[in-house]
């Protein structure tokens, strides 16, 4: 019996049934039209500072709509109907505005005029809104309105290097939930004015790539060529804390140019002119995550308490879903990252990390490539050859969970996603393409908004039961009144505030948290 086997058989069916997953979706306001909408955060909706369910990205036009763990996938995809309904409620009641059905975004004005996330006047409000001007002079507005879900799971008795280990082998094969879920094998033209992006013209206001699975993985989308300096280790989380301790804590040129304020007005443009503004600046597909205490930094929480849960964050918006992701491919990502947990995880090795790199660009951009081959060791492997060796460690892990929880809803997802090896033709983002040419004359501006009023008209005729509705509206007025007393309760400056919080002491164990002066 090999590793894999015995790690298998030794998960009790107890701890499956307590494994836990969560989901924050990201989603652009839209007019009728497929233009953003600039106004700002519907007030029905409470305080985005505030609110435990729905809040705001990078932009006051950019939903994030954020569900408890639970420990059943369809209880958690009940949750996100839920807070969609609700949302929609709120909408309707200002105007026509719907909810990007896409990852890539619809008909974006000038830079300039996408509005930043809003927050209020305290000292923690501010510090949003200077964090994602910062965002923007770094990386441009464009490239933060790009929307997608991250995926959050757990698993009761796992330790950080657990945590790690699965990390680890996630990276090497994140390359396959690419292929299997991508869906932004196209963009509207006025995502990419102005930039170079060697994409190809499908109609005019639409490009594309014709084996491209998730353009919002790929070099066009969440990229930075400052961070492809970094190579954090993932081998354990002292390695993982001190890559990004450095960043957080060393000026790094280019932002130093920028400057933290600006000369004439002194108004700030970003938090720090460091490598990373705050912890959540990191891109990567997969990130250790744990649970904060009000004031403390997410990387001394980690250093404290150990890893809590990972947060993957690859995952592209399902377009023909009303919410944006199935219960079929929540169980699939169940199935795989326990087989990343239970499948042997050597160390990290720099140059692992950038084939790791290579492969998500190229399946990024041509994952649909008949006969593609990806990098492995020191030399390279077909796609589908790869993705057979993955899979016969998924099929184990959905009997054990079928075996544990009762059904074959395990077995069907890992089955319905092997079809889509065998046939590219099925995938999310070849439907896209198919979609938009038998529907929407190659369009995809058009082919977003169908979907997104489609999406609209489903979620608005559900039913939201009362107590659901008043739930929601008491959560919203608490929120507003929990930012009130944020605000009346500072006490320093906020310069004050954000030299405290940035300081690297709040970093490393042993000063648990910034603390205001009382």
């Amino acid at each position: 019996m090999n590793a894999f086997q015995q790690r298998l058989d030794a998960l009790a069916a107890d701890s499956l049934a307590r494994m836990r997953r969560g989901i924050e979706k990201e989603s652009l306001r839209v007019r009728p039209d497929g233009a953003l909408a600039t106004g700002g955060h519907p007030a029905a909706l409470g305080s985005p500072l505030t609110h435990p369910n729905i809040t705001t990205d990078f932009s006051e036009s950019q939903l994030e709509l954020i569900t408890g763990a639970h420990t059943r996938a369809d209880a958690c995809l009940e949750e996100l109907t839920r807070i969609h309904q609700f949302v929609y409620r709120a909408l309707a009641a200002e105007g026509d505005e719907a909810l990007w059905a896409c990852s890539m975004p619809c008909r974006l004005p000038a830079d300039a005029d996408i509005p930043l996330g809003r927050y209020g006047d305290s000292n923690v409000g501010r510090m949003k809104t200077i964090y994602r001007n910062g965002l923007s002079f770094r990386y441009g507005r464009r490239m933060q309105t790009i929307s997608g879900i991250h995926y959050n799971f757990s698993l009761p008795g796992l330790s950080s290097a657990d945590y790690f280990s699965l990390i680890r082998n996630f990276r090497r094969s994140s390359w396959l939930p690419l292929y299997l879920f991508g869906a932004s094998p196209a963009v509207c033209a006025s995502f990419v004015e102005g930039r170079e992006h060697g994409l190809q013209a499908l109609r005019p206001g639409t490009m594309y790539l014709p084996h491209a699975t998730s353009l919002r993985m790929g070099r066009l989308g969440y990229q930075s060529d400052a961070q492809s300096t970094l190579c954090v280790s993932y081998n354990n989380l002292e390695s993982y804390a001190a890559s990004l301790d450095h960043a957080l804590s060393r000026p790094y040129p280019a932002y130093e140019k920028i400057g933290l304020r600006d000369p004439a007005s002194g108004e700030y443009r970003q938090l720090a002119t460091t490598l990373l503004q705050i912890e959540n600046e990191f891109y990567s597909t997969i990130r250790p995550k744990r649970r904060i205490r009000p004031g403390e930094r997410p990387l001394h929480a980690l250093r404290e308490r150990g890893v809590e849960y990972v947060e993957v964050r690859l995952m592209d918006l399902d377009p023909f879903e009303p919410v944006g992701i199935a219960a079929p491919t929540m169980r699939f990502l169940d199935v795989f990252l326990l087989a990343c947990l239970l499948q042997d995880s050597p160390p990290d090795t720099p140059e692992e990390v950038r084939a790791i790199g290579r492969n998500q660009h190229t399946v990024a951009a041509r994952g649909r490539e008949p006969g593609l081959r990806l990098d492995r060791g020191a030399g390279q492997v077909a796609l589908v050859d790869w993705a057979r060796e993955i899979f016969a460690g998924c099929e184990a892990v959905a009997a054990k969970l079928d075996a544990a929880l009762g059904g074959a809803a395990h077995r069907d997802a890992v089955d319905a996603a092997w079809l889509l090896i065998d046939d590219p033709s099925r995938t999310p983002s070849a439907r896209v393409l198919s979609a938009m040419a038998r529907n929407h004359d190659d369009r995809y501006l058009q082919f977003g908004i169908v979907q997104s009023l489609l999406h609209a008209g489903h979620l608005r005729g559900l039913d939201l039961p009362a107590a659901s509705l008043a739930s929601f509206e008491e959560m919203a007025h608490r929120s507003i009144a929990e930012q009130r007393r944020i605000e009346a309760a500072d006490r320093v400056d906020f310069e004050s505030y954000r030299q405290k919080y940035l300081a690297h002491d709040t970093l490393i164990i042993g000063e648990p948290r910034f603390r205001e002066d009382r």
